[in-house]
């Protein structure tokens, strides 16, 4: 049994350590259900995040005899949460502790939509579908900025020089709002500006082993260990 303590709200301070901590210790009890909720709601506000605590609570809710007892909204910002932390495989470990008769819900239908949409790098779909279900994913603040963060990663794994229309389309974002963008990236991140074939601009990525094959180091190809040891944490 969780012994008694003061209400979350209470522990500002150590709400994260104390959550963590009963979710390493008992994550089976569903003492600790309404607490993982509330961690929830602190994630949104504090924007933080915790992928375990999380799939914790979502595998309460899978035991429970009582489905109403789960919280639609809880759940949608566990999977909005989720396709935030993308590249990781989070949304699609989340998905799969979610039953499929919740799945069919519209607002799950359409995060699975824009799931998909991210994980084939079809950003102008991506960017169309969101802004019709804006009501939707507006109550987490920051996910904007976190697809874009995505839609970066990807384009710098695919080129060297990006054109500017193209940035422009994964990132959602042109006129001058881009070009602040630009000298962003380029005073902080290593890009450079570059003129291309007539009056076009190039945008040069900083170098990897993606972009730059002959950086690649010879090291086994394979899923990263973390996320191994996550889907095994799943299915047990």
């Amino acid at each position: 049994m969780v012994r008694e303590r003061e209400p979350l709200q209470q522990q500002q301070q150590q709400v994260s350590y104390t959550v963590e901590q009963l979710v390493a210790v008992n994550p089976y009890n569903p003492d600790i259900l309404t607490d993982l909720e509330n961690y929830v709601n602190e994630q949104i506000s504090s924007q933080t995040y915790s992928l375990d605590a999380n799939l914790c609570l979502l595998r309460l809710y899978q035991l429970q005899f009582e489905p109403q007892r789960m919280s639609i909204q809880i759940v949608a910002r566990i999977l909005i949460k989720a396709l935030m932390a993308m590249p990781a495989p989070d949304f699609s470990l989340c998905l799969f502790l979610i039953p499929e008769q919740v799945q069919m819900e519209e607002q799950f239908k359409t995060l699975i939509v824009l799931s998909h949409y991210l994980e084939t790098a079809r950003f102008h779909q991506f960017w169309e579908e969101a802004a019709k279900n804006r009501h939707i994913l507006e109550v987490v603040p920051g996910f904007e900025a976190a697809i874009q963060a995505y839609a970066i990663h990807v384009l710098s794994l695919t080129y060297q020089k990006v054109p500017r229309p193209v940035l422009a389309e994964a990132i959602n974002t042109e006129g001058l709002s881009l070009d602040k963008f630009l000298e962003y990236q380029v005073a902080n991140s290593g890009w450079v500006l570059e003129k291309g074939n007539g009056r076009s601009l190039l945008i040069a990525l900083p170098r990897n082993e993606f972009n730059h094959p002959e950086l690649r180091k010879n090291t086994a190809d394979g899923i990263p260990l973390e996320h191994v040891t996550r889907i095994f944490g799943v299915l047990v």
